[in-house]
């Protein structure tokens, strides 16, 4: 059953419990913090008194994401936390696309870090994850002690975005085959599996624009699965919140992309003391390899990891060895 709600005038969708239920390698229990009203869903593993590591997931994933860097990262004793930002896996869908903008999203995200009181914490941050995540860091930052930047990027005069971010706006738009098509000829899901490179868009998404069901391995299905399960069953208002954050791109819209509070953030985190872990996945063409580098040579005591066989999704991939790395530099 969907659960239609609107507190104050905030109109809003919760996805069933049981969408949820049968996701593989995702045992976790669910908890909520309010914020404003709103039910945000985060996990949390692990000793309360241990080192965080918190982890931010960006469009159009949520915690799952970070399933194969947990169960290492909790094996080396640490606390660990992954938020589903409001419209997106378990936490409340806000079906009123003006509510949806970056600075929202980092009050949001400021809310659950001090509501848990978090601290000694070691930031996970990839895709949006990055502007709204290290916006913590930079105004909060005797919480934080080690930084892990993944395929991110902060606003600042001159960043140069490149073709398939500006392609990723105009796709999301209408007219566009994400802003048409999503959900009613696929979801979300199709396009992880395709994004993580699990199955081809000649196998997952051609047949789904043809009306077909496409035929996946179990292990693929399953991710698929796992990628779609916000979202089934709630239509076109329950995905409003990933349809926003193409938008708030600051490329197309600086003001609801915090522009000028993300080069504030970027000047603070290059002049961090704080340890910083650049790990990049260099067949992304989002946010390439270029970029990757040129960001790590303007912290000079960075360190940069990276995988010639990953894409964007790296966490999603490459989760195991993401925390390897992480863990080899925390020695």
């Amino acid at each position: 059953m969907i659960s239609t709600m609107s507190n104050r005038e905030t109109p809003l969708l919760r996805t069933p419990d049981e969408n949820f239920a049968d996701i593989a390698n995702f045992p976790y229990e669910p908890h909520y913090v309010e914020v404003d009203g709103l039910r945000m869903h985060y996990i949390d593993e692990g000793p309360a008194d241990a080192a965080v590591a918190l982890m931010l997931h960006g469009m159009p994933t949520w915690s799952y994401l970070y399933r194969s860097i947990i169960p290492p990262m909790l094996a080396a004793g640490y606390r660990c936390i992954a938020p589903d930002h409001i419209g997106f896996g378990r936490s409340d869908k806000v079906t009123d696309p003006g509510w949806y903008d970056i600075a929202r999203h980092t009050a949001n995200m400021s809310l659950l870090i001090e509501s848990l009181d978090l601290r000694d914490v070691t930031m996970f941050v990839q895709d949006w994850g990055g502007p709204i995540g290290l916006a913590q860091v930079a105004t909060m930052p005797e919480r934080f002690s080690r930084l892990v930047i993944m395929n991110t990027w902060l606003h600042h005069d001159g960043y140069e975005y490149t073709a398939a971010i500006q392609n990723w706006i105009t796709q999301n738009q209408p007219g566009g085959i994400f802003r048409d098509h999503v959900p009613d000829r696929f979801g979300w899901g199709t396009l992880m599996v395709v994004g993580t490179r699990r199955a081809t868009p000649q196998e997952a998404l051609f047949p789904a624009l043809q009306g077909n069901a496409a035929v996946l391995s179990p292990d693929v299905e399953a991710v698929r699965r796992a990628y779609d399960a916000p979202f089934v069953g709630l239509g076109e208002a329950g995905v409003v919140g990933p349809r926003q954050f193409p938008l708030c791109i600051p490329f197309h819209d600086p003001a609801r992309g915090s522009a000028d509070a993300q080069a504030r953030h970027f000047a603070a985190i290059n002049a961090t003391r704080l340890p910083v872990h650049f790990v990049w996945g260099l067949t992304d063409d989002v946010f390439n390899g270029d970029w990757g580098r040129r960001w790590h040579s303007l912290i000079p005591h960075s360190t940069w990891d990276s995988f010639d066989d990953a894409a964007h999704f790296l966490q999603d991939t490459h989760g195991e060895r993401i925390a390897g790395i992480v863990l080899a530099h925390a020695v």
